[in-house]
């Protein structure tokens, strides 16, 4: 376990990623959302990040249902503000353009008023089914960074002194404004999706540095970048999208060198992202239970060094970033 900053709040190395539950891309039933999470914690995950955009609040009304029963002590929870949903009269279709397969029933509103952060929490624990939270993330602030600095981020300042939350940070797709809020804030955490990675180290430039010189903590997410280093294919995803020919090769040689040294590649995708001193916890994204325990195999997976020693020789990866000791890969 990691203590985030010096909140007091503790992760683990692995936490399950709720996005899926939410139906993100294809539809999951009530039994396989509540099955990946009982399987979850069979596997010792006790970290859990959810939002209200993930299925416009069904990923955290699922999460909520399934933890319900679990003692709430034993276990870290986050949500994120920013995004207000607001309910509509008339469901005229699907929310798929925002990426989920469930029916439009709210639209959201970017929301970073001290107000807007106050309603969305109040919002999150109703569904939830919660009191508190531990952890809450401004969500994707990148067009909205005056308002989310002068005045979603004061309003966390005021929950987190309040004992509303424990921990309080920021979740990006970047890595350039979480650097601010780790140099300019309070924050105790960030989360940074996709922007450490086998393929993309650009957070190793300025905010995990910094995260570390200010004793702040980073979370990981996209450890997979969406899929290209999970599986890496011709119509393999990268960020969402349909991958690059020179990042789908570098993928590929990366795979043929994990398993020349008898490991595999999603196991040295989440053995890097943990490696770095300042990163607490990995977040994974998981729909079923075969895909949980499968993370949870993969993580606790030895890499060899000599996997490392051959990506960097080869210059698949840079030498200024940390890899895993031989204890802990």
């Amino acid at each position: 376990m990691s203590t985030l900053g010096s909140s007091g709040v503790e992760v683990g190395g692995l936490g399950l990623g709720a996005a899926p539950l939410g139906n993100l891309f294809t539809e999951v039933d009530d039994e396989q959302a509540y099955r990946a999470v009982d399987v979850a914690w069979q596997q010792g995950i006790r970290y859990f990040d959810t939002a209200p955009h993930y299925g416009i609040g069904l990923s955290e009304r699922r999460l909520g249902a399934a933890l319900r029963d679990r003692p709430r002590a034993e276990y870290t929870i986050s949500t994120k503000v920013g995004r207000r949903l607001e309910r509509v009269e008339t469901v005229t279709g699907d929310d798929l353009a925002d990426g989920f397969a469930v029916p439009a029933t709210s639209r959201r509103v970017w929301d970073f008023t001290a107000d807007g952060i106050r309603r969305t929490l109040d919002a999150s624990l109703e569904r939830l089914g919660l009191d508190r939270v531990d952890i809450v993330y401004l969500h994707d602030p990148d067009d909205h960074a005056e308002q989310a600095f002068h005045e979603g981020y004061p309003a966390l300042e005021k929950l987190r002194a309040e004992g509303v939350v424990g921990a309080i940070g920021a979740g990006m797709n970047q890595a350039g404004m979480l650097t601010c809020f780790i140099r300019d804030t309070d924050v105790d955490v960030v989360l940074c999706a996709g922007r450490y990675t086998l393929l993309d180290q650009s957070a190793l430039t300025e905010l995990l540095p910094s995260a570390v010189a200010r004793g702040k903590s980073v979370v990981i997410g996209g450890a997979f970048n969406s899929g290209l280093l999970a599986d890496p294919k011709p119509d393999a995803t990268y960020n969402y999208a349909q991958a690059p020919a020179e990042l789908l090769d570098r993928a590929l040689r990366m795979k043929e060198a994990a398993e020349r040294h008898g490991t595999t590649l999603r196991a040295a995708a989440l053995a890097f992202c943990a490696a770095h001193p300042a990163v607490a916890s990995v977040l994974v994204g998981a729909r079923s239970e075969a895909e949980v325990r499968d993370c949870a195999e993969q993580f606790a997976a030895k890499v060899p060094g000599a996997f490392w020693q051959e990506l960097r020789d080869t210059g698949l990866l840079s030498a200024e970033a940390p890899v895993p000791t031989e204890e802990r890969s």
